[in-house]
C-alpha cells in the first residue's frame, strides 16, 4: 500500500507535517492515458465528457508569471504607510508601458507596514511586490476602519456592439472549442466576443428551478427568464460557418431548451478593463474580529475588470471574504495564497476564496485555522474552465458551488479533512449540488464540475437534468438526499473509482502536458516528466503543499525532517 506523501499543514498559526495512506491508483473510465501516453476521453451519446481544463490561468495556462522590473521602492515608516505606497503605485501607473504591457513594480522592502486604507491598482502593467510573505518579509498590518487590503480594479463593463450572430448547432456539447453560426462574415481571428446563453423558461423548468418555494411559502426566482449567461472568448479561427475559440465552452447549448432566442455570438468592447497586473510576495494581517456577514469586514484581495492578472506568495491572517474574483475577470492565476484565521467566526460563513470569472487557476493555496469560513466557493453564472489544484483546508467546510449555475470547475487533488456531513448546508468536502431554496433560491449551483483525486470525509456530487458532475478518484463517503426545501429527490452524479485515486495524478497537469507539453507544466512550478506525479517547486516552508521527504530536504536543507515539525506563520 503506497503512502500519501507528507505535507506541511497550517493549523491556526502553526504548521504540522503529517502523512496519510491511500489505496493504490486506479484508471478512470472517463479520462485515461492511451498506449501513446495521450489522454483519452469517454463521452455520452451527445458528446459530453470531462472538458479540457488546462486553459485556466494567466495568459490561458502554462505560462510563467512575469518578473516585472522595479520602478519604485517604499520603506516602512512606522506610521501609516497607505499614502506613500499609493503614491508609488500612482507614479508607476503614470509611466509608459513597455512592449509587453508592463509599466513596472512597486517594491515594499522587508519590514512592518501599517495601512489604514486600501491600496489600489487601476492601471494596466502595474505590480505591487513585497519582499516575502513570511515573518522576515513584508507584512502589512491593516488598521483603521474595515477595508480591502489590495484591489486590482479596472472600470466599466462589457459593451456588446454590432450584429449578434445566431448559433445554429442543434446541440453543442460541454467542452466544445468550435461552434456554428448563421453568418461568419463579421468575425475575424483575434476578435473578442461574448457567447451568450439565454436563460429560458423551458431550461429553468427542465431543471425544476421553477418549483422553488421559500420558507414563507412564496415562489423563488433562481435565474430570471430573459437574462443571459455570457462567456468571454477570443476567436482563434474562422472556417466556413464555424468559429473556433481560444478556450472551450463550459456549458452545453441545447437548442430544444434555449430557442427562442437561442445562443448568440456578439463582439464587445471593454475599454476600462486592465491587464498585466499583480500583487505578490507579502503578508497581510487584519484585526482578529468576529463580525456578521452584513457588517463591514477587513478583506484581502479583490479583482474586478482584470484580464491576465495574478496573486502569488501571499499570506493573509484574519481577513474575511479574503480573495474575491469578479465575474468580468479572465485568465488569472492565484499561486500560493494562504489564509489563516485565529478567531472563530460565527453566523453566516464568509468565503476565503470566492471565485467568479473565467479561466481562473488557484494553485497550492489554503484556508486554515479557527473555524467558521467557506474555504472555496463559486458564485452565480460562472463559466469555466476554472481550476483549484493542490488545495488544503482545515475548515469545517469544503469546495462548494454556492449558487445559481456555475459551470466547469475542476477541484484537483484537494485535501479537506475536517469538512463535515453537511448535506443540507453544503459544507461537505465537495458540494456540487442543488441547493434548493437556500439563500432565496440558490438552486442548482454546479454543472459540468469535476472533483479529481480529492480526499475528504463526505461528498455530495449530483446530476442536473441535461448536465453532469463527476467525482473521479475521490476518497470519501458520498451522500444522497432531497432538494433542500422540498421532498424532491436529487439524482447522484458520477462516482468513478470511488475510494481509490486514479492516474494521472493530476488531471489539470496531464491535460496541460497533452496540449502544451512539459515546458508548460514546468512554467507553473511543477517538474518531472509529463504523466508522472505532480512535484511542486520549492515554496515557503509555511506553504501547505505536497512534499516527498527528499523534496522537503531539498527545499528545506536547514530544517530537520520531523513528522510534527512546527513553525509559526507570523
Amino acid at each position: 500500500m503506497p503512502t500519501r506523501i507528507p505535507r506541511p499543514l497550517t493549523v491556526g498559526a502553526v504548521l504540522f507535517v503529517v502523512a496519510a495512506s491511500t489505496p493504490a491508483a486506479q484508471t478512470s473510465t472517463w479520462v485515461f492515458q492511451g498506449p501513446d501516453g495521450r489522454l483519452q476521453y469517454q463521452t455520452d451519446s451527445q458528446g459530453n465528457g470531462v472538458m479540457d481544463f488546462s486553459y485556466a490561468g494567466y495568459l490561458g495556462g502554462g505560462v510563467a508569471l512575469p518578473d516585472v522590473p522595479v520602478q519604485q521602492t517604499v520603506d516602512a515608516s512606522g506610521s501609516d504607510d497607505t499614502a506613500a505606497i499609493q503614491a508609488a503605485i500612482d507614479a508607476v501607473s503614470a509611466l509608459l508601458p513597455d512592449s509587453n504591457g508592463f509599466r513596472g513594480a512597486v517594491l515594499l522592502t522587508a519590514g512592518a507596514f501599517n495601512c489604514a486604507g486600501p491600496l489600489r491598482i487601476a492601471t494596466s502593467g502595474v505590480v505591487l511586490r513585497g519582499s516575502g510573505s513570511g515573518p522576515d518579509g513584508t507584512i502589512i498590518t491593516m488598521t483603521g476602519d474595515p477595508h480591502t487590503a489590495v484591489t486590482l480594479t479596472g472600470a466599466g463593463s462589457y459593451q456588446p456592439f454590432g450584429r449578434s450572430a445566431a448559433m445554429t448547432d442543434a446541440y453543442l456539447p460541454s467542452g466544445s472549442l468550435s461552434l456554428a453560426i448563421d453568418d461568419t462574415s463579421d468575425f475575424s481571428v483575434g476578435d473578442i466576443v461574448l457567447i451568450e446563453r439565454p436563460v429560458t423558461a423551458a431550461w429553468i423548468s427542465s431543471l425544476g428551478m421553477d418549483l422553488l418555494v421559500g420558507s414563507n411559502g412564496q415562489p423563488q426566482t433562481w435565474l430570471a427568464v430573459g437574462s443571459t449567461i455570457s462567456t468571454d472568448r477570443v476567436i482563434a479561427a474562422v472556417s466556413g460557418n464555424q468559429l473556433t475559440l481560444d478556450a472551450p465552452l463550459s456549458d452545453s447549448f441545447d437548442s430544444a431548451l434555449l430557442n427562442p432566442p437561442g445562443g448568440t455570438v456578439v463582439h464587445y468592447s471593454f475599454d476600462g478593463r486592465i491587464s498585466q497586473v499583480g500583487v505578490e510576495h507579502l503578508g497581510v494581517m487584519a484585526p482578529p474580529l468576529n463580525v456578521d456577514i452584513t457588517q463591514p469586514q477587513f478583506t484581502g484581495l479583490t479583482m474586478t475588470a482584470v484580464l491576465n492578472g495574478w496573486g502569488q506568495d501571499l499570506a493573509f491572517q484574519d481577513t474575511q471574504n479574503t480573495v474575491t474574483i469578479g465575474g468580468n475577470v479572465k485568465q488569472v492565476t492565484l499561486d500560493t495564497v494562504n489564509v489563516v484565521h485565529t478567531v472563530t467566526h460565527t453566523g453566516d460563513r464568509m468565503a476565503d476564496f470566492g471565485i467568479s470569472g473565467t479561466q481562473i487557476f488557484v494553485n497550492q493555496s489554503s484556508s486554515t485555522g479557527s473555524p467558521g469560513e467557506w474555504p472555496f466557493v463559486t458564485q452565480s453564472r460562472v463559466t469555466g474552465p476554472n481550476v483549484v489544484l493542490n488545495f488544503f483546508s482545515s475548515q469545517q467546510a469544503g469546495i462548494s458551488a454556492h449558487q445559481r449555475w456555475a459551470t466547469g470547475l475542476l477541484a484537483d487533488n484537494a485535501q479537506l479533512p475536517n469538512a463535515p456531513n453537511g448535506y443540507n448546508g453544503g459544507t461537505t468536502g465537495i458540494s456540487f449540488s442543488d441547493r434548493g431554496n437556500h439563500g432565496s433560491g440558490q438552486g442548482w449551483a454546479m454543472g459540468w464540475g469535476v472533483a479529481w483525486n480529492v480526499t475528504t470525509p463526505w461528498l455530495v456530487v449530483q446530476m442536473p437534468a441535461g448536465a453532469q458532475n463527476w467525482c473521479i478518484g475521490c476518497v470519501g463517503t458520498p451522500l444522497s438526499g432531497n432538494e433542500p426545501g422540498s421532498n424532491r429527490p436529487v439524482a447522484d452524479g458520477i462516482y468513478d473509482s470511488l475510494g481509490a485515486p486514479v492516474t494521472p495524478a493530476s488531471l489539470y497537469l496531464a491535460q496541460m502536458c497533452d496540449r502544451l507539453g512539459p515546458s508548460a507544466v514546468a512554467n507553473i512550478g511543477y517538474s518531472g516528466a509529463c504523466g508522472g506525479p505532480p512535484e511542486p517547486a520549492c515554496h515557503k516552508w509555511a506553504v501547505p503543499t505536497l512534499y516527498t521527504r527528499a523534496k522537503y530536504e531539498q527545499c528545506e536543507p536547514n530544517v530537520k525532517w520531523a513528522p510534527r515539525k512546527r513553525r509559526a506563520l507570523f
